[in-house]
């Protein structure tokens, strides 16, 4: 198996009766699956669907396929604080198969063809990560670099927050939400790109998850949770409640309404989570200049991941440093501040709610 055309040969791509179009931003593409899959991806990606018409990139969402000859698989090197085997890969001559271990799905990169196949209905969020990936490798090829942050914005401004894995930013870009002019952009993934008239940004259509910590800090999302499981959970400690991984899907259009989501937005605040659970500090929101705080712009910064492959044909590896210069260059019109402190998510709010007045 050293083709993309050996591994389609042991897949079945003939009978797949949906297509689904997607617009975000610049980027279309189309999804073509079994009436199942197209009835979840319709749910969970609504505010993306787009009219039939010309596309970037096909995806084929293959269910309950798998390959006759399993291949070699490597592990893909985790970030820094990661435990655990998530990621295995192989390359192919023309192409790369990624394979998820937690869940058994595999999917095929290639210039030729895209393909998900699996336990795909089982796992319906790894094929929307999956799709969502071919926005990502599309922007990265056309200039723009991916943060790992959420984001808002009103139209004419545009906040990004970044921070650590567990930092908040989920819950704080929520409290954002409950302004009445503000839109949902992206809750993990944010291109950045510096334009003639400023720093643009552009989400993905991924509805967040986000932890019971996040539901039980805001009243708004208390449905997500029955009476009997927020009885349990407030009942744990808060430094376990706050490592709690255990997620739950929030349709932003289902809590906030219609119209509360915008994939693409002007970007001029950069709000970067360095506050402590253990500090005594009032929390505050100080000026930041990332070519001097390497550490905040690492918070920022995300890995195209084992997916990406460019122009050229070539896929990233996993011990490929990221390009701090390629950031600062895109983020060199934003004002970056540094949150620090105690971890207030009311005080946020209303830094929030100045900065949007």
């Amino acid at each position: 198996m050293r083709t993309a055309a050996d591994v389609l040969a042991q897949l079945n791509r003939g009978d797949l009766p949906e297509t689904l179009y997607l617009e975000t931003g610049p980027v279309r593409l189309a999804v073509r699956c079994e009436v199942p899959m197209a009835v979840e991806l319709r749910h969970h990606l609504k505010e993306a669907l787009a009219e039939a018409g010309p596309v970037a990139a096909t995806i084929d969402v293959l269910e309950g396929q798998n390959l006759s000859v399993q291949p070699d698989w490597i592990d893909w090197a985790r970030e820094p604080g990661k435990a655990g085997r998530k990621d295995a890969y192989v390359d192919l001559d023309d192409g790369r198969l990624v394979h998820k271990i937690r869940t058994g799905m595999t999917f095929l990169q290639s210039s030729q063809a895209l393909a998900a196949f699996g336990p795909c209905l089982a796992y319906p969020n790894q094929v929307i990560n999956f799709i969502n990936t071919q926005i990502l490798n599309i922007c990265k090829r056309d200039g723009w670099e991916i943060c790992h942050a959420a984001a808002v914005t009103d139209g004419h401004k545009g906040l990004a927050i970044a921070g650590l894995s567990g930092g908040g930013k989920s819950t704080a870009i929520l409290r954002m939400m409950d302004l009445d002019t503000t839109r949902f952009v992206t809750n993990d993934r944010l291109m950045v790109r510096a334009a003639a008239k400023g720093t643009e940004g552009l989400g993905i259509p991924k509805n967040p998850r986000i932890n019971p910590g996040t539901i039980l800090h805001n009243p708004r999302l208390a449905p997500l949770l029955s009476d009997e499981r927020k009885a349990e959970l407030l009942q744990m400690p808060p430094e376990d409640l706050w490592q709690l991984e255990e997620k739950h899907d929030l349709f932003i259009s289902e809590i906030y309404g219609p119209d509360r989501m915008s994939f693409a937005a002007p970007l001029t605040e950069f709000w970067v989570l360095n506050w402590s659970r253990s500090s005594t500090e009032p929390t505050r929101l100080v000026d930041a200049d990332l070519t001097e705080r390497p550490d905040l712009l690492g918070a920022i910064m995300k890995s195209a991941g084992p997916f990406f492959q460019d122009a050229n044909g070539v896929f990233l590896r996993d011990d490929e440093p990221l390009e701090p210069d390629a950031y600062l260059q895109q983020l060199k019109r934003v004002r970056i501040r540094e949150v620090t402190g105690a971890i207030d998510f009311d005080a946020l709010a209303a830094a929030g709610k100045d900065l949007f007045a």
